[in-house]
């Protein structure tokens, strides 16, 4: 038998389909139609001279088994190079019963081969195209049944017909997608021809078991969906909490080493990664200084300096440009590629490198290594980008505030400077007055003003705790170790901070020349309180002295008695009680005007 070549046909709609035309009239003609179905108008510009010799032998793999559309539909699945599965198994035993054949498959037809989810009576899990009989069934309708394969064009120099297992008849039902497309076929295959084919109930059973095969692997595809989602859903409630936990660990942080150690720990046991850490770039941007790294067990230390150029090529570039560096498999990146050898000693297979930017300028990095293959999710670097704008924010900070530790002891020193001054001054001023306590009194009360701006500096002149105060004041002038200081953590304004140590130095140089730390056996409780709720809690601050010599109110009220009776912020609530057993008083005010 002769063939000519493809011809170009029409059916009575218009629709374009290939066909190759017989030169001579025999019963087997009527199975010469090689593309007798309606394809795509751009494979009608194809040459499909490689298909069919001129004399009718199929030489090559159809043209069709590598639509694109076709391919991604299959690739959608993620079914291809999978493990067997006991419902695809079931279906092909049942097909190779109904039909009573050896040989039953669930193929699936790739761009370079066909693969066999299930299979019954052949070992091999997959074939080249050339040997494949189920990518003619691609293009079929229906069932694709070729009685004998020797007579068909298609078939008959197929190396499975020719050679072993020396195949002769086959059946096969289209594995369709809700979409159309066709990933394969559910075949029946017997080593002896079958001039009758199928039986109506074969047929009819084998359409119904290639939908169950559709069926599975819908089924398949939307548990792995679900699996899919559910991991992300998981993965972002990591991200989420690791975010949280950078946020309270950092909060903490007193040095640049503790940020980093924080962050790198977050990173490495939500992401499950082997290594995460942080690097420094030197001057020239050629060298990262790694801070100590976090590691997972038996995964090296990288701490130290590093070279970027000995781990891949132009690698800083696009980092010192503020790019992210993102490399899946350094196998296969051609910026690490040439240089996977040194990385693979150091546990990295994959990587990426986020820049950390202060005040436009990229100053260090942020590493993290895996020991395979990885793919980063856009997710996952949103993460990672967060955490090196917090570490750079927190870096940020300790830098000012180191800054700012450093102008404040030289504003103290110059401020300790001015009140000595002030204090020289009025000495020399003074020291001619007949009644001198007065003017130790003044030195004293500028000394009162000095600690307390001492206490302010420490937290850079916004405000300061009133244990602070209680304590420095109190040291300042007296024995602590005489006080029974309580209280809860309550923060001053700096207003109310001077106003407080005001108060405090006068009530301490009194108990010392009048009260309970004149001789050696009085004691001070000196306790404070909130009471109340939202605006209307008060503060209240309870003075008591015991152990001491009696005590009388003085007689003539001088700036000291005036200043008491102002009050903790000048506004009044002062309650002093001369008692025999010593002085009780009591200063309250609106928690509210501390803040000033």
């Amino acid at each position: 038998m002769v063939w000519q070549r493809t011809v170009q046909a029409f059916d009575a709609d218009g629709s374009a389909f290939r066909r190759a035309e017989a030169v001579t009239a025999q019963p087997l003609a009527a199975r010469t139609l090689l593309c007798a179905r309606r394809v795509e108008p751009d494979l009608l510009q194809t040459d499909w001279s490689f298909l069919i010799s001129s004399f009718g032998v199929v030489v090559g793999a159809p043209s069709y088994t590598r639509d694109l559309d076709r391919l991604q539909a299959l690739a959608q699945f993620d079914i291809l190079d999978t493990p067997p599965e006991r419902g695809f198994d079931d279906i092909v035993e049942l097909a190779a019963q109904i039909c009573n054949v050896p040989v039953a498959l669930v193929s699936l037809v790739a761009d370079n081969r066909q693969w066999f989810k299930a299979k019954v009576g052949i070992n091999d899990r997959e074939t080249d195209l050339n040997s494949s009989v189920c990518a003619h069934a691609l293009i079929e309708p229906d069932l694709l049944v070729v009685p004998d394969l020797m007579l068909d064009a298609r078939t008959r120099e197929n190396p499975l017909v020719t050679g072993a297992p020396f195949i002769r008849f086959y059946a096969g039902a289209p594995l369709r997608t809700a979409q159309g497309q066709v990933l394969g076929s559910l075949c029946a295959i017997d080593t002896e021809p079958r001039p009758d084919g199928l039986t109506v109930a074969q047929a009819g059973a084998l359409r119904n078991l290639a939908r169950q095969v559709m069926s599975q692997l819908e089924l398949r595809r939307a548990l792995a969906e679900r699996d899919k989602l559910l991991a992300e859903q998981k993965e972002a409630e990591t991200r989420r909490n690791g975010l949280l936990h950078i946020g309270d660990r950092l909060r903490n942080a007193l040095t640049i080493g503790d940020v980093t150690r924080s962050a790198t720990a977050v990173i490495g046991e939500s992401l499950k990664v082997e290594r995460a850490a942080f690097g420094h770039f030197d001057s020239t941007g050629e060298f990262v200084d790694v801070e100590p790294d976090w590691t997972a067990a038996g995964i090296a230390s990288i701490a130290g300096r590093h070279r970027l150029a000995d781990y891949g090529r132009d690698l800083q570039r696009g980092l010192l440009e503020g790019d992210p560096l993102i490399i899946p498999d350094v196998l296969n990146d051609p910026i690490t590629a040439d240089f996977s050898e040194k990385l693979l000693k150091l546990d990295i297979r994959s990587l990426v490198n986020v820049p950390v930017i202060d005040r436009g300028r990229v100053t260090g990095l942020l590493i993290v290594h895996a020991k395979q293959p990885r793919s980063w999710s856009d997710e996952t670097l949103v993460y990672l980008r967060n955490i090196a704008d917090r570490v750079e924010a927190e870096i940020a900070r300790l830098q000012a505030e180191a800054q700012q530790r450093l102008l404040n002891h030289e504003l103290s020193h110059r401020m300790k400077n001015t009140m000595a001054l002030v204090q020289a001054i009025a000495s020399q001023t003074l020291k001619n007055v007949p009644e001198q306590e007065p003017v130790r009194a003044f030195s004293d009360r500028v000394l009162a003003l000095s600690v307390a701006h001492d206490v302010l500096l420490q937290q850079n002149w916004s405000s300061a705790r009133v244990a602070n105060v209680v304590e420095t004041t109190v040291c300042t002038f007296a024995d602590i170790a005489r006080f029974d200081i309580s209280g809860p953590t309550v923060t001053l304004g700096s207003r109310a901070t001077q106003s407080l140590s005001l108060v405090l130095h006068e009530l301490t140089t009194n108990a010392l020349k009048y009260g309970a730390l004149s001789n050696d056996v009085g004691r001070i409780a000196l306790s404070w309180t909130v009471d109340g709720e939202n605006s209307g809690q008060t503060f209240r601050l309870d003075w008591r002295e015991t152990g001491g010599p009696s005590v009388v109110a003085p007689t003539r009220g001088g700036f000291g008695s005036r200043l008491l009776k102002m009050g903790l912020v000048g506004t009044g609530g002062a309650q002093l009680d001369y008692l025999p057993s010593g002085l009780e008083a009591t200063f309250t005010t609106l928690l509210a005007d501390l803040d000033g």
